[in-house]
């Protein structure tokens, strides 16, 4: 009995380390850790992860696509976090290395990201504190829900790319977004390139616009040639941050929901 009792405690500090070393080529994850309580093994990530403050001062390895490898190993990490964005090649040699990574792939919808947030808590030694948030987060989110039964719904129109015109679908963490929060995405499916005149057709009621590389006001001025679409001609268009919008954690995704539901209604 000792025996199996010593080699659980093995196996354990081998899985969770109680001085994890911790590389992050995610800005989202590295946000993710930092609400887990484990920002202090973080010991080098990407120069876009730069929230909390704190992870601007760690040392950083490349971006989010193109890492240095020879930097990384030499941090010598206990595991590196990587996205399916990461460079395939620098995934092969690091694992070449002998370093352990682990791929999170972009979440498809809110029950992906809440999935992934418990199994980087998994991972990191911190899985109940990483169910606990989102039990929390889940049932705010259920009340935002049941306040919008019976109401209205909002046809909203979400861009998050111009020129050409990109936007975000229903099918989509994105569109779960506009679902919570009682609008109605008028794309449907995954999203993707729409002209303008098909926009027209739909004429939605709000235009959100994600600031993710884009002049945004310059790109409200844009729309203002279209006073047929009543969004425009009433003034509902409105801009997010494209972190919070395009790449949030389980917090900032309740604090859109929250900031959608008061725009809607």
């Amino acid at each position: 009995m000792k025996k199996i009792l010593f080699l659980c405690f093995i196996i354990f500090r081998i899985l969770f380390p109680e001085n994890l070393r911790i590389v992050s080529l995610s800005p989202q994850i590295t946000e993710n850790i930092y609400l887990l309580g484990k920002g202090d093994s973080i010991i080098g990530n990407t120069i876009y992860c730069t929230r909390p403050e704190q992870a601007k001062y760690k040392e950083k390895v490349g971006n989010v696509i193109d890492v240095n490898v020879e930097k990384i190993y030499s941090l010598k990490p206990d595991i590196v976090f990587a996205t399916n964005l990461t460079n395939p090649k620098d995934v092969k040699k690091l694992k070449e290395l002998g370093i352990r990574v682990e791929i999170f792939s972009y979440p498809k919808n809110f029950s992906e990201l809440c999935e992934q947030f418990i199994k980087l808590g998994e991972i990191i030694g911190e899985k109940q504190k990483a169910e606990s948030i989102i039990k929390k987060i889940k049932n705010e989110i259920e009340k935002i829900k049941k306040k919008t039964e019976g109401k209205k719904k909002i046809k909203v129109l979400i861009q998050i790319g111009t020129r050409p015109l990109w936007v975000a679908g229903e099918d989509s963490f994105i569109g779960d977004f506009v679902k919570f929060s009682g609008g109605e995405n008028v794309i449907k499916g995954e999203g993707g390139i729409y002209s303008i005149e098909e926009i027209i057709k739909k004429n939605p009621e709000i235009i959100i616009i994600t600031s993710m590389g884009i002049d945004t006001e310059q790109e409200k001025k844009a729309w203002q040639k279209y006073k047929m679409i009543d969004a425009v001609k009433n003034n509902k268009i409105f801009v997010f941050d494209s972190d919070k919008l395009c790449s949030p954690t389980p917090p900032t995704f309740l604090e859109v929901v929250k900031e959608f539901y008061n725009i809607f209604h």
